[in-house]
């Protein structure tokens, strides 16, 4: 099943536990995944979508 649950730079920063700017400095470097979608010219990405990229995220590899 699917997480089609769209997340904004908010909630991301909660579930990694940084500052809402910090998700936004990892976007502007380019270690963010592209937005699954833009609203109003905000992004938000999918639940699976931060799931798979906080997994391969180099402090949580081979874990």
């Amino acid at each position: 099943m699917t997480d089609e649950t769209l997340w904004s730079y908010k909630d991301i920063a909660a579930h990694i536990q940084v500052q809402p700017d910090t998700v936004r400095s990892y976007r502007k470097h380019g270690l963010l995944p592209p937005p699954d979608q833009v609203k109003n010219g905000k992004p938000y990405w999918h639940g699976d979508t931060v799931r798979a990229w906080v997994a391969s995220r180099p402090r949580n590899r081979g874990r």
